[in-house]
């Protein structure tokens, strides 16, 4: 079973979900170059993308990295900070 997200956005095309940041909101970024990040928010109008720099967003998987520490889920902190590795160093 995949437990990949792959999002179509207007104008950049294939977007994929690098991690949940909280409850309706997720990062993802352009799927070939991984430069260019977007958060998106899902909400009763629909989905929004906001763009977000890649320094925000490497400090957004930091906190979310934080917070699964601090509430002891291994699994997903061991998950996140392997995708953490692959997109930012």
């Amino acid at each position: 079973m995949s437990t990949e997200t792959y999002l179509n956005h207007p104008t950049f095309g294939l977007l994929f979900r690098v991690c949940l940041i909280e409850e309706s909101r997720e990062l993802f970024a352009t799927l070939y170059a991984q430069r260019l990040f977007f958060l998106v928010t899902t909400g009763p109008d629909g989905v929004q993308f906001d763009p977000v720099g890649r320094g925000d967003a490497r400090i957004l998987v930091e906190n979310r990295l934080r917070n699964l520490r601090r509430l002891g889920q291994h699994q997903q902190h061991t998950q996140l900070q392997t995708a953490y590795k692959q997109t930012f160093q």
